[in-house]
């Protein structure tokens, strides 16, 4: 037997956050650690501050999903104060944060993913050449149009949130616009537009109607193979690809998964509260663990610091939660290996477990039993799990069936709003209380938990999907949902380890440019990767 350890340091692109240490044996992944390598301390920066600090710094997370951040936070100090929300204002809310995550999603698979996709190791595909031509960076004929269009949506964002990134627009009690008929109007032409020229002449090559038309895995096949047009289309070409190529062979992951919801009906949900969320929400929330569906419960979310480079290592629930580095060169005298936190969930009857977040997690939860009539009920990815089980395909697949659901939603959205109606009810400011707002962006559920003393914040802690997904192991030594999708990864070349890459970038994973591999026995450098000229 042959053992390698292997340090990609960092991994992928982008955001260059993302470390990867796996065990090689006879050329698949035996084991793997990630660490976050970034310490940025949001939650101590809130400590102390007015409790609407958190609407202006938890943008600044990230460029990226900014409008994701803003919205789960909003609903925290929502659900503290116990406001009341206007109809109008929770559509906005619902559209500002679906168009960031339609930008996301084409501009995610076309600039991050697709591009692994003209490997030289597939050259022995006959559909490499063209994966090649659909997908190589810059010069791509799909790359181009789908980077380019894929920020068409934001322009809606920006037109009710004043900007896009970082916009601060969505206040407690409401949102800060009010938008003319021209604007909804102008809204509706673009992602019109952005509909008829992405998503159905290129990605799908059929209306997005006929696309969720598909509710079995068996469907989607015969969908590829329905008519010349879909059989070409990104989409299509892409199902052949991965299944000819062997994407859908590896990075299963924990198979548990976890989503906290996301978009309201506004009629269910015009005073926030945490008891009423679950039922109001569209996107559903849910828990699916070892093959059972349960409801979302914010409580029985803690975080585990016994391999972060935390002070302690029990598990905490979010309003309890210690934020408290260390020197990471303390820590991993420790054991320690990761500025991540390691989330985990208190499934009934199984106990604390890593569950992963992300667009396949939503696709588990829209296939639960008991959906209400306003609700996302949908099939789709429960039959395929079933059939042939999760992957890197199917993951990246679950996000790409997204745009067009969403897409709907929105249009839906714009034609509810009454514009003759208000935008915003002002709150009592309570000087105490706890909240809690989430979201699911682009990447998987995001959450905000705060709690309010004295009429500053006390405590206030922030779990992104990241965190869920590329956190560390735990205190029982179980892995986090990367390190476990790792596991089992074929290496056919420790010099281009681009199975690694792809596992991480089916998460949607922060990433950057370069990676650098090295043999972590002998510390000896393997190979130096450039992308797009750039190291």
């Amino acid at each position: 037997m042959s053992t390698i350890d292997l340090n990609v340091s960092p991994l992928g692109r982008v955001e260059g956050d993302l470390d990867v240490r796996v065990t090689i044996d006879d050329g698949v992944v035996s084991s793997a650690w990630t660490t976050a390598g970034m310490f940025r301390g949001f939650e101590m920066i809130l400590r102390g501050k007015d409790p609407q600090a958190g609407l202006i710094v938890t943008p600044r997370i990230c460029g990226i999903c900014g409008g994701s951040h803003l919205y789960k936070s909003a609903y925290a100090l929502d659900t503290a104060w116990k406001t009341h929300l206007p109809h109008n204002a929770t559509l906005i809310r619902n559209i500002a944060q679906a168009c960031e995550t339609l930008q996301s999603i084409p501009r995610y698979f076309y600039a991050l993913f697709a591009i692994d996709l003209t490997n030289q190791k597939f050259s022995s595909s006959p559909l490499y050449e063209e994966a090649c031509r659909r997908f190589a960076p810059y010069v791509g004929e799909s790359y181009q149009p789908g980077v380019v269009l894929s920020g068409k949506p934001v322009e809606v964002y920006a037109m009710f949130g004043g900007q896009w990134p970082h916009s601060s627009f969505m206040v407690p009690g409401g949102v800060m616009c009010a938008p003319t008929l021209a604007e909804v109007t102008r809204s509706i032409a673009i992602l019109e537009n952005w509909k008829h020229a992405w998503m159905e002449k290129q990605w799908l090559g059929c209306t997005v109607e006929r696309w969720l038309e598909n509710k079995t895995w068996d469907d989607v096949l015969a969908w590829v193979d329905e008519n010349e047009s879909q059989h070409n289309s990104d989409c299509g070409f892409f199902i052949r690809y991965c299944l000819d190529v062997g994407l859908d062979t590896f990075g299963q992951g924990v198979g548990n998964y976890i989503a906290t919801g996301t978009y309201f009906q506004p009629e269910l949900y015009e005073n926030p509260d945490v008891e009423s969320r679950n039922a109001a929400l569209i996107n559903r929330s849910g828990i699916y663990a070892d093959g059972e569906w349960s409801d979302f419960d914010h409580l029985r979310v803690s975080e585990d610091t016994a391999h972060s480079f935390y002070k302690g290592s029990g598990l905490l629930h979010p309003w309890e939660g210690v934020t408290d580095p260390i020197d990471p060169e303390q820590g991993k005298k420790e054991g320690k290996y990761s500025w991540a936190k390691s989330p985990r969930y208190d499934v009934p009857g199984q106990g604390y477990v890593p569950l992963e977040a992300g667009p396949l997690a939503r696709r588990m939860a829209a296939a639960a039993p008991g959906a209400g009539p306003h609700q996302d009920d949908d099939p789709l990815f429960l039959d395929i799990m079933n059939r042939i089980g999760p992957s890197v395909m199917v993951r990246q697949l679950a996000r790409m069936h997204e745009g067009p659901k969403y897409f709907q939603w929105t249009r839906k959205w714009l034609d509810d709003l009454n514009l003759h109606e208000s935008f915003y009810t002002k709150p009592v400011e309570h000087a105490s209380g706890k909240g809690f707002g989430s979201t699911e962006a682009a990447r998987g559920s995001l959450s905000d938990w705060i709690v309010i003393e004295d009429g500053k914040i006390a405590n206030y802690q922030v779990v992104t999907p990241t965190a869920w997904n590329i956190g560390p192991r735990d205190g029982e030594g179980t892995l986090g949902p990367i390190e476990n999708a790792l596991v089992g990864a074929p290496i056919a070349d420790v010099h281009d380890p681009v199975e690694l890459g792809l596992v991480a970038r089916s998460f949607d994973s922060c990433l950057v440019c370069t990676v650098h591999a090295y043999d972590g026995k002998t510390g000896k450098q393997l190979s130096k990767f450039v992308v797009n000229g750039m190291v």
